[in-house]
């Protein structure tokens, strides 16, 4: 019922991705992902060498058979090399599709292609959603102002954000920031998107590695207990704590970026080992506001799923009763 050129492209079942989370995206969370018909993205970065990473994706080979990505971020800084022996490590494990952030992966396109490896590219404006199509990335996301982590300066929301970079460009589109259930699930598909991507809602699940009072403290958070840090260089939405709060007193006495790295260390970090949010700046988007169990990744897709379906037909009927559902 959800078949779209992505779930043909990426030989998944439903059109629902898990965003590579820092630390939280391990071989227990991409798996249970893939196993539930959705496919998760590893996440370069948390692993020092390419080698650590082929045992992440040896272990996640474990626990799934279906297909499931890596997450390889382009930043400033980042030396070529690195990136292409992340690439050969992918080849060499049989990976056939990377997300790639940051700046324009076109310098690695033939080299990705010529593994066999699709490139979804995320991006958070249509603008750059035009470029990437022209260097020849197979899909793109597309992250509004609602999402969690990294987000860029125009502050634009996925409502709009969606069906304007549908008109734009040819390839697929998929739709991050704001989704958490079936309701959303089914907005982002009518406004022209053929694929989600989801952090906030896997985060409250049982198969997430985060600590307990990390799950359980994410569903006391509302809509508004999230906040937009570090502009402009490195723009994301975090939820709202002690350390945001030094951070934003640092990005309010015109401390330099490099300060602020400093104080803030990593993302996620001890707030997800330690379960006190209070600890990291925790990437997190306003949809964190929907969420209310923690459930394991399995049930959360049956339930968008089952949810959509009942939508779909609600809506071909013409009747607009709203019905409940349950994050």
């Amino acid at each position: 019922m959800f078949e779209t050129r992505l779930t043909r492209m990426l030989g998944i079942k439903y059109p629902i991705l898990c965003g590579g989370m820092a630390q939280l995206a391990k071989a227990e969370l991409v798996a249970a992902v893939g196993n539930a018909g959705g496919l998760g993205f590893l996440i370069g970065s948390s692993f020092r060498t390419p080698s650590a990473l082929s045992d992440e994706i040896k272990r996640t080979k474990g626990l799934t058979d279906k297909p499931f990505g890596v997450n390889i971020g382009i930043f400033r800084g980042t030396q070529p090399e690195r990136v292409l022996g992340l690439i050969d490590t992918l080849a060499a494990e049989g990976v056939r599709v990377v997300e790639t952030a940051g700046q324009s992966p076109e310098p690695y396109i033939e080299r990705f292609h010529a593994a066999g490896i699709k490139v979804i590219h995320k991006v958070p404006a249509v603008r750059f959603a035009r470029t990437a199509e022209r260097v020849g990335v197979d899909a793109i996301t597309l992250v509004g102002f609602e999402c969690g982590g990294a987000l860029g300066n125009d502050d634009v929301t996925t409502f709009i954000l969606i069906p304007r970079a549908v008109d734009a460009v040819k390839i697929p589109v998929v739709a991050g920031g704001g989704v958490g259930d079936a309701r959303g699930f089914v907005a982002a598909l009518a406004l022209g998107a053929e694929a989600v991507i989801m952090g906030t809602r896997f985060m409250a699940t049982t198969e997430c590695p985060a600590h307990p009072k990390f799950k359980e403290a994410l569903l006391a958070l509302q809509e508004t207990d999230t906040v937009v840090v570090e502009r402009p260089r490195n723009t994301h939405r975090v939820i709202r704590g002690e350390m945001v709060q030094k951070v934003l007193d640092l990005e309010k006495d015109g401390a330099a970026p490099e300060e602020i790295a400093r104080v803030r260390g990593d993302m996620v970090g001890r707030a997800a080992t330690d379960g006190n949010l209070n600890l990291s700046l925790v990437p997190c988007g306003q949809v964190v506001g929907l969420v209310s169990q923690i459930k394991p990744v399995a049930e959360v897709m049956q339930e968008i799923i089952q949810g959509a379906q009942a939508l779909v037909g609600r809506l071909g009927q013409a009747s607009f009763i709203p019905a409940r559902t349950s994050a």
